[in-house]
């Protein structure tokens, strides 16, 4: 009988990377699903992420605290209360759910209500405790690259080689991980658009993709409505901003990214559907 051969396809998180998955940003805050009220509610954003895992998802990424410049910080234990009735109800809907956090305690409330990956916005430099506690519990990680907080960030945005720079910070950061007993396999990598990044520096950081995909784990891209696209579209609202949001992460996949971090998970998903058609035999699509 003749040989048979088995394909070895890259996995991470337990999701196929046959093509780019789909990440959709939930906001667990106040003023996600509101622009008039203060007032948080959860149910509003249980049926914003219904809606995404019917649009197709791969994955949800679901936070309590916001992370733009200049944003305030928050206890953990608000985080929690905002985030765990999102979490329990995506999970109990099917949906693989990633928890956007830089707390430990966070983390581990996430986990222990059925995350299955922990999106991190410091690379576990946030909390001494983040790294050993995802170590333990031996689940994927997504590492960024930001300098400073979200507090500071935007002074920190000076390099003198941006790509070069940014590769060895967040190589780092990976070494770190590693060092406290964090898989190779689970870690997943991202360059931090719009995180001590300003402008231009994110479109050079988009074509120094391939740099970040050398590394060997999967980068995610989220560049979704960034202000960076608004300069150069000229549009101020960051709601208008959707096409040349799936514009970007076209090139961004392209160029290597694996994942893609999105507020229109429909529209993004009909771009890749597209881009498969036309191209069958690319192998970033």
């Amino acid at each position: 009988m003749p040989a048979t051969s088995t394909t070895i396809r890259p996995v991470w998180a337990g999701l196929e990377l046959t093509r780019p998955l789909v990440m959709g940003i939930l906001n667990a805050t106040p003023d996600s699903f509101s622009a008039t009220s203060a007032v948080f509610d959860p149910e509003a954003v249980i049926r914003a992420g219904h809606a995404m895992l019917n649009e197709g998802a791969d994955i949800l990424d679901i936070g309590g605290e916001s992370t733009r410049p200049g944003s305030a910080i928050i206890e953990p234990a608000l985080e929690i209360e905002r985030i765990l009735p999102v979490i329990r109800a995506m999970v109990a809907a099917g949906a693989v759910v990633s928890a956007d956090t830089r707390n430990a305690a966070t983390m581990k409330a996430a986990l222990d209500a059925g995350a299955r990956i922990i999106n991190d916005v410091s690379g576990l430099t946030h909390d001494p405790a983040a790294a050993p506690l995802l170590a333990a519990n031996g689940c994927p990680v997504i590492l960024m690259h930001m300098r400073g907080t979200p507090q500071t960030m935007s002074r920190h945005a000076h390099y003198h080689d941006l790509v070069a720079e940014i590769l060895a910070e967040l190589t780092a950061r990976r070494d770190a991980a590693r060092t406290a007993g964090i898989a190779d396999a689970a870690i997943a990598l991202d360059p931090g658009f719009g995180f001590a990044k300003r402008g231009a520096q994110n479109i050079e950081l988009l074509r120094g993709l391939p740099r970040f995909h050398a590394l060997g784990h999967p980068v995610l891209v989220g560049v979704s409505r960034k202000r960076f696209l608004g300069d150069i579209t000229g549009e101020p609202d960051p709601a208008r901003r959707d096409p040349a949001s799936i514009a970007a992460a076209l090139f961004a996949a392209r160029h290597g990214a694996a994942i893609l971090r999105v507020h229109d998970v429909a529209g993004t998903i009909q771009a890749i559907r597209v881009a498969r058609a036309l191209e069958p035999d690319a192998d970033y699509i």
